[in-house]
């Protein structure tokens, strides 16, 4: 299967880039007041003055104290090629007042980001509330228009990637992790969006064919019990044959030479009666379809009585033949006794009949998995190798949406501020630089936010760190690496250099290596040490002054 890596496109007509991965992502992909307000805008002469917004969260999903960022690339790809056709344009005038002006479709005619600047955090950091994301620069009705489009684009990119994430540090770095969520998906964008942002949070594979044609993610799949169930007997395997696998020899009759391995099985074993002949003529079908990945389902009559003895039968001929199966899969029951169970058989197996390897063959496990049960079966203990979780992790059930914002921090170079009663809505105004601050142990230790004309923190120089609202929270920080967090990944008209697209792999392995780098303690499931997220003594100054200068006096009576 041809792959397509994420990162630019020697074939893209526009810079490198092609166009986002889903047709539906265009101009219209809006709110209407995003055109209402770019009509307005236009219709007071406002259009083309210089505006920052920066995108970015206020709060941790799932209780805790870390998120992952994704989705920049897809925001990439929707300025590069950022142009209202004239079906588009002809909806907009329809969907806005009549008294709508001609001349303002002429300018949604010349409509482009070529005097867009996009700086944002790269793809698949560990961030923070309150840091931007991105900072996006340009005319303000073409970036109001961006608005909509991009925070869908990093919301549930974002979120689902922390889930994943997540999942990943209560299973452990040891354990195969597998998506299976398409068919539980929020339709087809879900499905294949979670599949690519599972795999930067640190999933090994996924089981959507169209995700791995996309992006390259590595693709795992067995059977269903449908599967197992459409067998009544031994009789329908017509074509018996298979080859050995150095292809010396074929075996004749490989149906006989599992029912012969079965027979051993039970006389060494007397726990196991007649096992159900359907399931086993299931196993052996697919064994004969796919000698070198059999993977069974073994739970469709009972896992010990009949699925475990079947499945090793099938295993054992596939063995004389210079075959290794790969394993069983657990779809119900009690995932940790069932896997230890499994796990002392296969051992059993192994020492009876000398297979090496054998005791070793992967258990996998699904049935509605998420952190909880994981955190469970690793305090119960288990023989679980690989762990194949769906609806939890894609509709990421625990918490419905990341909680994205876009907000006005400057226009015409002075700065902007939104004030709200609710201290955590009130926006950190002006065009800034946003660094990590690292301490002796390797550790980040804090996320500064200074102005845009200040100088950059130092290494081994002292700098005073400040909750932006809160006044007695504040410490020094003598940082021992300093790490600039906004890149330039588009530049419009001007000559800054930008940062390339990464491929899919190289965000996934930057995510791994960002959580790896995290203290311990901001990334454990339960109370999470909240990362600390400062602005510069100066900056603090700034946005209070600013605050008391734009919030009404009242006067009482």
């Amino acid at each position: 299967m041809e792959k397509k890596e994420n990162g630019p496109s020697e074939k893209a007509s526009n810079g490198g880039i092609d166009g986002p991965t889903n047709p539906m992502v265009t101009p219209l992909l809006n709110d209407l007041y995003q055109f209402t307000m770019a009509y307005a805008y236009w219709k007071a002469g406002k259009q083309q003055e210089r505006a920052v917004f920066d995108l970015y969260f206020r709060k941790n999903p799932f209780g805790g104290e870390y998120t992952v960022f994704a989705g920049l690339e897809e925001c990439i790809r929707f300025i590069a090629n950022f142009k209202l056709t004239e079906e588009e344009i002809d909806f907009v005038r329809q969907c806005l007042s009549s008294s709508c002006e001609d001349g303002f479709l002429d300018y949604l005619r010349g409509l482009d980001c070529s005097d867009v600047e996009v700086y944002a955090i790269p793809e698949g950091t560990v961030v923070f509330p309150k840091v931007p994301l991105m900072r996006v620069e340009g005319p303000v009705a073409v970036v109001q228009l961006l608005e909509t489009p991009f925070v869908n684009l990093i919301n549930y990119a974002s979120l689902v990637s922390t889930n994943a994430a997540r999942h990943r540090n209560v299973a452990g770095k040891s354990k195969t992790l597998l998506e299976f969520g398409l068919r539980r998906a929020q339709g087809p964008d879900g499905g294949v969006g979670a599949s690519k942002y599972c795999y930067i949070g640190g999933f090994d594979a996924t089981s959507n064919v169209a995700a791995g044609k996309l992006f390259g993610i590595p693709l795992r799949g067995t059977h269903s019990h449908a599967f197992v169930s459409s067998y009544m007997s031994l009789d329908e395997i017509t074509d018996r044959s298979l080859n050995r696998k150095d292809g010396s020899s074929t075996c004749d009759d490989f149906v006989s030479l599992v029912q012969t391995w079965l027979n051993k099985i039970q006389l060494s074993n007397g726990v196991f009666g007649e096992t159900n002949q359907s399931e086993l003529a299931a196993f052996t079908s697919y064994a004969l379809a796919f000698p070198d990945g059999f993977l069974a389902l073994v739970d469709t009559y009972d896992v010990m009585r009949s699925g475990i003895p079947n499945f090793c039968a099938v295993a054992l001929a596939l063995s004389d033949l210079g075959y290794k199966a790969v394993g069983i899969r657990l779809d119900s029951g009690d995932l940790a006794y069932l896997s230890c169970e499994v796990r002392k058989f296969f051992y059993s197996i192994e020492n009876e009949f000398g297979v090496p390897g054998f005791g070793k063959l992967q258990i996998t496990a699904s049935n509605d998995l998420n952190e909880e049960t994981l955190d469970a079966l690793n305090k119960q203990g288990h023989e679980v190798d690989a762990f194949g979780i769906g609806t939890y992790l894609v509709t990421c059930y625990a918490q419905a949406a990341l909680g994205v914002v876009f907000k006005l921090v400057e226009i015409n170079n002075q700065p902007r501020i939104k004030l709200s009663e609710d201290v955590s809505k009130v926006s950190i105004p002006c065009k800034k630089c946003c660094y990590r601050l690292y301490g002796k142990e390797g550790y980040p230790l804090v996320d500064i936010m200074t102005g845009e004309n200040e100088p950059s923190p130092k290494v081994g120089e002292r700098i005073l760190c400040r909750h932006p609202f809160q006044e007695s929270k504040r410490a020094y920080v003598v940082p021992q690496r300093v790490e600039e967090l906004l890149r330039c990944y588009w530049s419009g008209s001007t000559d800054i250099k930008k940062d390339t697209l990464p491929a899919l792999r190289d965000i996934r392995e930057r995510c791994i290596n960002q959580l790896e780098q995290m203290r311990p303690d901001h990334m454990r499931r339960l109370n999470p040490t909240p990362y600390k997220v400062s602005v510069s003594a100066k900056l603090y100054d700034f946005i209070h002054f600013l605050w008391l200068n734009e919030a009404p006096v009242g006067e009482l009576q």
